[in-house]
């Protein structure tokens, strides 16, 4: 039997119950594939329906306010994926009439949707015969095909894709043989798999060389950059606090923070920095403190290594325009401000 018709099979009979497999709806597809960009499913499967809940439609999501979409979002992370489901639901609304465009080259205009995703849309929903690669296709095609050159590499996902579109021009159901080969790649053709099970293993070329652990091949790791965030944390005796969004468009853009000083070192003693007297200064009027203490933790993000300082004060001066405390639920922030505040701050 060929690959593509042993993949189907497999497919048909060992495939997951999941939420956005009930139906071809475009609009649930898009919704998922961005979701599990970087998510694992068992995680990204309530992310997907409270989401769904939340916006059922194109039409809801797009009406809804960009910082509706970002809390809706929190704790998935890379929440440019959020800012652009949003702005492409507002195109689609506005432009389209709300129609899901059916052909990979209008799919791949939209911002937010890449290769991956245009051709998961288009396959899924409309039977287009467009090849997916993602994460689990490469490792799977490359450990199948013995390709040793590095994945990380636009020449060996091109190639990937060249295979890709080999064997799903030989089949019936595109969307169908796309599912199947993530899915072989999520639950057979792991990191770590266990190719006693595998149905593919007799052609595997990998394994047929003993090479299983040594593919896929990857290129050196990005150096990770470490960072020392300080957020100062003011409260009055109204217990209202100072909250910002983002500006910077490296981390957490858009989200909602604490005012930040950022460093090159671990702080000491903020109070004798100039950035910090600066931030006091810029008060207006002059700030006693009551009561100072500081929480440390630290976060890890891909390429990432952040070391977290709240530097919390309690103080005299009542802050005009400050936020309660028992309003913050109400607003984005990143994981570790939203630990931070269910923790340590009340």
């Amino acid at each position: 039997m060929s690959l593509e018709n042993q993949l189907l099979k497999w497919y048909l009979i060992n495939k997951r119950d999941l939420p956005w497999r009930q139906n071809k709806d475009p609009y649930s597809v898009w919704i998922s594939e961005i979701i599990l960009q970087q998510t694992r499913v068992s995680q990204g499967t309530q992310y997907y329906n409270n989401f769904m809940k939340r916006f059922p439609n194109i039409e809801e999501l797009s009406i809804s306010k960009e910082s509706e979409v970002l809390k809706a979002w929190q704790g998935l992370g890379y929440y440019n994926r959020a800012i652009n489901l949003h702005k492409t639901s507002r195109e689609i609304f506005k432009n389209l009439n709300g129609i899901f465009p059916s052909k990979y080259e209008d799919l791949i205009k939209l911002k937010g949707i890449g290769d991956y995703t245009a051709s998961a849309i288009s396959s899924i929903c409309f039977d287009e015969y467009n090849p997916v690669v993602d994460g689990n296709v490469l490792r799977f095609l490359t450990r199948y095909y013995g390709i040793k050159d590095p994945i990380d590499s636009k020449t060996t996902q091109n190639k990937v894709k060249e295979i890709g579109k080999k064997l799903i021009d030989k089949t019936d159901s595109p969307g169908d043989f796309n599912q199947a080969m993530m899915e072989f790649g999520a639950l057979i053709c792991t990191p770590f798999p266990d190719c006693n099970s595998c149905v593919l293993s007799s052609k595997c070329i990998s394994l047929n060389n003993n090479e299983v652990e040594k593919i896929p091949v990857k290129l050196k790791k990005k150096k990770t950059k470490e960072r020392f965030l300080n957020y100062i944390v003011l409260i009055d005796k109204k217990n209202n606090t100072i909250v910002e969004k983002r500006v910077e468009k490296d981390i957490w853009f858009k989200l909602n923070q604490f005012p930040l000083i950022e460093t090159n070192f671990k702080v000491v003693d903020i109070m004798r920095m100039s950035s910090f007297k600066k931030f006091i200064n810029s008060q207006k009027t002059p700030i006693k403190i009551e009561k100072y203490s500081r929480h440390n933790v630290k976060h890890v993000l891909s390429h990432q290594i952040l070391q977290i300082t709240f530097h919390k004060f309690k103080i005299e001066k009542e802050i005009s325009s400050g936020i309660n405390l028992s309003q913050l639920s109400n607003y984005s922030f990143p994981v570790p401000i939203n630990n931070f505040i269910n923790k340590k701050l009340f």
